[in-house]
């Protein structure tokens, strides 16, 4: 298991941290984990649709992030260190214009000072809609 302490995290509390932020003006909901990966949803309508009907590519990237960046710290040490973006891509690969999609991120490397996760975006159908990779910084609190 990847989780600090070995604990698997708390869904409703990943929920809670973007309650006054933009995991929660999206609809962002944490659902689902295992011990080396994490689940999220995101609705598909008028917060996250580009001006023609479609998931707008910025709202994945965002669901991405939101993810992998809550993953990421998860794994740390959360009295010592902090993970912070430093690159995220993404491919995305099939229009979406109603429901829900759903994030898994899994960690590609989970270093001293630097995390890399992919997160992969299926709508309600398992059809995949984007892919992404996130590269995150680890960074002791002192230098934050």
């Amino acid at each position: 298991m990847i989780w600090w302490n070995g604990e698997m995290p708390s869904l409703e509390r990943l929920t809670r941290l973007g309650s006054s932020s933009m995991p929660a003006h999206l609809g962002i909901e944490f659902v689902d984990c295992g011990e080396d990966w994490i689940s999220a949803r995101m609705p598909v309508d008028h917060r996250t649709h580009q001006p023609f009907g479609r998931l707008h590519g910025g709202a994945s990237v965002a669901l991405a992030e939101t993810i992998g960046s809550m993953a990421g710290a998860m794994v740390i040490d959360p009295e010592r260190f902090v993970c912070v973006g430093m690159e995220i891509n993404a491919n995305h690969l099939r229009p979406v214009r109603e429901g829900w999609v759903l994030a898994t991120a899994r960690p590609e490397a989970l270093g001293r000072s630097t995390h890399v996760w992919s997160i992969r975006i299926h709508d309600e159908a398992d059809k995949l809609v984007c892919i992404s990779r996130l590269t995150l910084a680890v960074i002791p609190l002192e230098r934050r």
